[in-house]
């Protein structure tokens, strides 16, 4: 193998490690069990990652990436805004019946419990997030809606607006407290945030007229 396999080997293997090892003891996860886990020693984890919260804030990033690339895989690129809402609403929905939901929900609570309680964790955590989030703002930025364009600042909202209700809708599904809440329901909500609240109306351009 080259250095630079030998690097990527070693880098995934933490963060699998890593993975199991947050999974199962939260905050309580110690590095040198994750290490110990990939074969390798802690230092590998400082020259790869610079230090633990570091390692955690790439974990953050290698889970999302694909979770953002399946959301951008699932809207339609010509959809207008309330589409694209819609087809988002109903993506997220589907990721809970997948065979890995309750892990990844498990996952969340526990990373944000290691934010919460550890204040060199959580900033790095939260630029991880954001970065990643930005994803799904450039994905309805642009889009037609009621005669507009909406702008990267009003998707912004509307994208906080979103993750919070679905979020909050997942974890309902996750825990069979709303074991009513079908696709068609997610769907309904999402776009009753687009109709029903000033989050594209006022910062979006006109595409004609006045």
């Amino acid at each position: 193998m080259t250095r630079a396999e030998t690097k990527e080997r070693n880098r995934r293997a933490l963060l699998d490690a890593a993975f199991h090892a947050v999974s199962r003891d939260g905050h309580r996860a110690r590095l040198d069990e994750i290490a110990e886990r990939a074969g390798l020693t802690t230092g590998a984890v400082y020259s790869l990652f610079g230090s633990k919260s570091g390692l955690l804030g790439a974990l953050v990033i290698d889970y999302l990436q694909p979770y953002y690339e399946e959301i951008e895989r699932a809207v339609p690129a010509d959809a207008d805004l309330v589409g694209a809402v819609d087809a988002f609403a109903r993506h997220y929905r589907r990721g809970c019946d997948a065979a890995d939901a309750r892990a990844g929900q498990s996952l969340q609570f526990t990373l944000l419990d290691l934010a919460l309680r550890d204040p060199e964790v959580g900033p790095r955590l939260a630029t991880a997030i954001r970065a990643e989030e930005e994803r799904l703002v450039a994905l309805f930025t642009g889009r037609t809606h009621d005669g507009s364009v909406v702008t990267p600042d009003r998707a912004r909202r509307l994208a906080t607006a979103l993750r919070a209700v679905l979020i909050g809708l997942s974890q309902g599904v996750l825990l069979g407290l709303a074991p009513d809440a079908d696709e068609q329901y997610f769907a309904d909500t999402a776009r009753a945030l687009v109709s029903g609240a000033d989050l594209v109306g006022g910062g979006a351009e006109r595409t004609g007229g006045s």
